[in-house]
């Protein structure tokens, strides 16, 4: 694989890294979105291949994992893997841009470790477990037992913070997408 840079935005579920991800690409040209694969079906008629996700079957992400096509995969549930395409970092690269990631937090943990010197890694934090919990009942998108078994990994996610180069507090969203702008920029800029 060519070699450039790499930004990683981890978080547990509903702390916004997906909202200061896409603030980034909105004010830095630099920077491409790479895409998950994962062996989910699509959600809904909205979601596209190859623009949210690259969807495989089971089968299919297991032959990809056994001719090492990842760059890091994980199986988050059973049956249910999500991971990173060597051939989507290098499709980046190739471009001259900086791939830039939101993914969990052992993706995150797992990027970092496969980049080194090459990658940033942003912990993205919420203000609180309680403050977590709150906006993902807002979002009326889950049961609660659903949210019950987002929280309690979320709880034990939290302690992953210590492995990134940075936690970004996420208290207020204007000040979070400032904070976020500029530990990437001089990131970029160094």
């Amino acid at each position: 694989m060519s070699k450039g840079k790499a930004i990683i935005f981890s978080a547990p579920s509903g702390a916004g890294k997906t909202t200061i991800v896409k603030h980034l690409l909105s004010v830095r040209e630099d920077l491409t979105f790479s895409i998950s694969a994962c062996s989910r079906p699509r959600r809904d008629r909205t979601e596209v291949d190859g623009v949210d996700y690259y969807f495989f079957s089971v089968e299919e992400f297991k032959k990809k994992v056994k001719n090492n096509e990842f760059v890091e995969w994980e199986e988050v549930y059973q049956d249910n893997f999500y991971g990173t395409l060597k051939a989507e970092v290098e499709r980046i690269w190739e471009m001259g841009k900086v791939v830039i990631f939101d993914v969990d937090v052992v993706g995150g943990k797992n990027l970092n470790e496969y980049f080194g010197a090459d990658a940033f890694s942003v912990f993205v934090s919420p203000p609180s477990i309680t403050h977590l919990r709150k906006r993902l009942e807002g979002r009326a998108t889950e049961t609660k037992d659903r949210i019950d078994v987002r929280m309690a990994k979320a709880e034990e996610e939290l302690g992953y913070a210590i492995m990134f180069d940075y936690i970004l507090k996420n208290d207020d969203l204007a000040t979070a997408l400032k904070e976020a702008e500029d530990v990437v920029s001089k990131f970029l800029d160094n």
